[in-house]
């Protein structure tokens, strides 16, 4: 068997098929702190950047929307969730952040990613996509 030719790095992006564009704009950027990076509105895009990567908001009636069947919810997700590392990683801080914000949050813990165990933290944003706010690992022989 050949050598694989390529080295994954990193999450590039990844692509949420959406309700409420706008919403979801204002909670990416106002509330988790990305930036808006471009809009393709003749096609349906709008993409803001995460760090190194992006997330693609895709509305459900636009063109790119419309080629993926019936829109997201609770019930019927195209994603079960997405992680990014964040740094400041203060438990409590960011629940007294997001609680006003009014995000729902869910459960706390130690969990194994790419930069390995440390702590991570699930949030709800307005159309049900869960993403995991990431720690820096664990330093050797802390949890």
């Amino acid at each position: 068997m050949d050598s694989i030719p390529f080295e994954i790095r990193g999450l590039d992006h990844i692509v949420l098929r959406v309700r409420d564009l706008d919403r979801m704009v204002r909670f990416y950027c106002d509330i988790l702190g990305c930036r808006m990076e471009r809009e393709q509105a003749e096609i349906g895009l709008t993409q803001v950047r995460a760090g190194r990567s992006l997330i693609d908001l895709v509305p459900v009636d636009g063109k790119l929307g419309r080629m993926g069947g019936v829109a997201p919810g609770k019930e019927g997700r195209n994603l079960d969730h997405f992680c990014v590392t964040i740094a400041g990683y203060d438990e409590a801080r960011i629940r007294a952040y997001l609680t006003a914000q009014g995000v729902e949050i869910g459960e706390a813990g130690s969990r194994y990613g790419a930069d390995g165990e440390g702590p991570s933290l699930y949030v709800h944003d307005p159309e049900g996509n869960v993403i995991e706010l990431k720690g820096p690992p664990w330093r050797s022989g802390a949890q």
